[in-house]
C-alpha cells in the first residue's frame, strides 16, 4: 500500500479538476443523442456519468479496458458533487435525452430508481459472471418483480478514525486494539470516551469528534430499518433506533464533544488539516478524502479502530440507460468495471472496499495496510466491519433527503440555535415539507 497517499490525491485532485465542468453539462449529452454513445466505423463509443471518487477512472482502469478491447472508446464525466448529479440525472431521465449510457446511482438514491425509473435502466438478472456480490448490496438496486438495475461498485463499512497523539495527550490508549476496546459493543462508550477527553485532553483547543450527525449516521445505519419500513412507510418519528441515535448525537453537541463541523459542509477540510477534532466516524470511502486534505503533515499522526458495532453508510452502482444505443456493449463494461478483479484494484489503489464478497476474501483486500494510517490493517478492519452489516437494509425513496435533513437538526443543536426538542420538531417538520 505505499502508493495509496499518493494514488489517492491523484484521485481526488482529478475529481475536482473535472468537477466544475461536470456539474455545469451534469449529466448532459448533446440534444438529438439520449445517450451520447453510439456504434460507427466500427467504432463503440460508451458514455459514463460519475460522480465523486468512485476510481473507476482515476485508477486507469478505463484505459485497460480501452487496450483489452481496441473497438471500444470510453467518455467519461465525473460530478464532484453527488447531490447535483442526482438532480441532473432526475432532469435527463424524465426529457429522455442528455444522459450517459452508464449512470452511477448513490445508495441513497437506489429505492427512488428502482421505485420510480425502473423502465429507465436495463436489467442485469441474466448477465453471466454476476454473482459474486453480497446478497444484501444486490437486493438494494433490485425491483419486486426481480430485475436488478445495477452492479455494485463499493460500500461503506465503518470504522472510527482517531487522531494517536491526541489520545496520547488525553491520557488514553492510542494502540488501535485498545482503543476498540474503550467503545467496544455501544456508541455511548464512544461517547463516554469524549468525555474523558475533553476532561483530560492537554495540548490546546481541540474537540473529540467533528459533529454529532456522524456519529448519528453511524448508529442509525446499522439496523436494518432506518427511515422507512419494508411496506415503504416513514417510520422516523417512532423507529427506536432513530431515536436513540437522535439522544445520543444530541448528548454529544451539548456536551460540547463536537466540533461542529459536519463531514463534507464548508469548514470540515481545514478542520482535517488544522488537526481540529481527534476522531470521526468514518466509512471505507471517506479514508482517500482524510489523506487527502489532512495532509502530509498528518500522515502518521492518524489511526483506524474498529467502530463499536457494525453499520453501512454510502456506497455505489453503475446502471445502463435502457434507450442506450449501445446497451449491450455498456453492461459488458459495466460487469468487467465490477467484477472482483477490478473492485480489488480500486482498493488496493485508493481504498474503496469491494461490494464483491469474492473480492474481499482475496489477499490484495485481507492484506492490505494504509501507510497515512499509522499502518493500520485496513483491508481486516473493514473487511470485518462488512461481515456485521445487516443482510437486509430497508431503504426509502428519500434516505438521502432525510438524512441530510437530519445532519441539519443536530448541527441548530450544535450551534445553540434551538434545544433538542425544538430540533427534533424542526427536523420533522423539514422532512414532511421535502417528503411529503
Amino acid at each position: 500500500m505505499g502508493t495509496l497517499g499518493s494514488l489517492r490525491r491523484k484521485a481526488v485532485a482529478t475529481a475536482a479538476a473535472v468537477g466544475a465542468l461536470a456539474l455545469v453539462v451534469g449529466c448532459g449529452g448533446s440534444d438529438d443523442s439520449a445517450t451520447g454513445g453510439g456504434k460507427k466505423d466500427g467504432k463503440v463509443t460508451i458514455t459514463m456519468g460519475m460522480y465523486g471518487v468512485m476510481g473507476i477512472k482515476e485508477t486507469g482502469l478505463l484505459e485497460q479496458y480501452e487496450k483489452e478491447n481496441p473497438g471500444v472508446d470510453i467518455k467519461a464525466e465525473i460530478a464532484g458533487d453527488e447531490q447535483t448529479y442526482y438532480t441532473a440525472l432526475q432532469t435527463r431521465l424524465a426529457a429522455g435525452k442528455g444522459l450517459k449510457d452508464i449512470q452511477g446511482i448513490e445508495i441513497g438514491r437506489a429505492k427512488e430508481i428502482t421505485e420510480t425509473q425502473a423502465d429507465k435502466f436495463a436489467d442485469f438478472s441474466e448477465v453471466p459472471g454476476t454473482d459474486h456480490f453480497l446478497p444484501w448490496k444486490e437486493s438494494q438496486i433490485s425491483t419486486k418483480d426481480g430485475k436488478v438495475l445495477g452492479l455494485g461498485t463499493d460500500i461503506g463499512p465503518m470504522a472510527v478514525c482517531y487522531r494517536k497523539d491526541y489520545f496520547e495527550k488525553a491520557g488514553l490508549p492510542t494502540d488501535r486494539d485498545e482503543v476498540a476496546k474503550l467503545w467496544e459493543g455501544d456508541w455511548s462508550k464512544y461517547v463516554e470516551v469524549g468525555r474523558t477527553f475533553k476532561k483530560d485532553f492537554k495540548g490546546g483547543k481541540v474537540a473529540y469528534m467533528d459533529a454529532a450527525s456522524g456519529l448519528f449516521n453511524a448508529m442509525v445505519y446499522g439496523y436494518p430499518q432506518q427511515y422507512y419500513d419494508d411496506k415503504g412507510e416513514l417510520i422516523y418519528a417512532t423507529n427506536p433506533a432513530v431515536k436513540e441515535a437522535w439522544k445520543l448525537a444530541a448528548d454529544a453537541a451539548e456536551d460540547g464533544l463536537t466540533a461542529k463541523l459536519r463531514q463534507f459542509q464548508p469548514g470540515w477540510d481545514p478542520g482535517l488539516a488544522n488537526g481540529t477534532f481527534a476522531t470521526a466516524v468514518c466509512p471505507a470511502w471517506m479514508l482517500s478524502h482524510i489523506s487527502e486534505k489532512a495532509g502530509d503533515a498528518n500522515k502518521g499522526k492518524w489511526d483506524v479502530a474498529k467502530a463499536p458495532k457494525g453499520a453501512n453508510w454510502g456506497g455505489s452502482f453503475l446502471g445502463v440507460v435502457e434507450q442506450s444505443p449501445v446497451k449491450e456493449e455498456a453492461k459488458k463494461l459495466v460487469a468487467w468495471l465490477t467484477a472482483p478483479e477490478q473492485q480489488a484494484h480500486i482498493f488496493k489503489e485508493i481504498g474503496n472496499i469491494p461490494s464483491s464478497r469474492t473480492a474481499l476474501d482475496g489477499p490484495d483486500v485481507k492484506n492490505a495496510k494504509s501507510d497515512y494510517f499509522s499502518g493500520a490493517p485496513i483491508g481486516q478492519i473493514f473487511g470485518e466491519a462488512a461481515q456485521e452489516i445487516p443482510d437486509k437494509q430497508v431503504l426509502g425513496r428519500k434516505d438521502g433527503t432525510i438524512k441530510d435533513t437530519f445532519s441539519q437538526g443536530l448541527a441548530l443543536i450544535e450551534q445553540g440555535d434551538a434545544s433538542r426538542d425544538e430540533a427534533w420538531k424542526t427536523t420533522g417538520e423539514r422532512i414532511e415539507k421535502a417528503v411529503g
